[in-house]
């Protein structure tokens, strides 16, 4: 003998006559967690924060890159008086 129940329920409705709780409440909580720990983690990794987590020595503004990088050129080291030539060096014969 064989029998075929076939049920028309919604989930919803099944899971309600097997007396099983409602866990929509707490999946919305849970998604809504791992959707701002997303955007978090997003803000974290721009170019900009990644810049200034690995190097927070280096200038944070346009105008110290730029002394930075003319002190570089003209062979200086921000903050620093310029380097002697050791006696000799680059001094012309007459």
């Amino acid at each position: 003998m064989k029998i075929n129940v076939e049920i028309d329920c919604s989930p919803e409705e099944l899971r309600q006559s097997f007396g099983l709780p409602d866990l929509r409440p707490m999946q919305e909580a849970v998604l809504k967690a791992m959707q701002q720990q997303m955007i978090d983690a997003v803000a974290r990794t721009s170019p900009e924060a990644l810049m200034r987590n690995w190097m927070p020595l280096f200038p944070q503004s346009p105008e110290q890159m730029q002394q930075v990088m003319a002190a570089f050129f003209r062979g200086l080291s921000p903050g620093r008086p310029p380097a002697e030539t050791p006696s000799g060096a680059g001094q012309k014969k007459a």
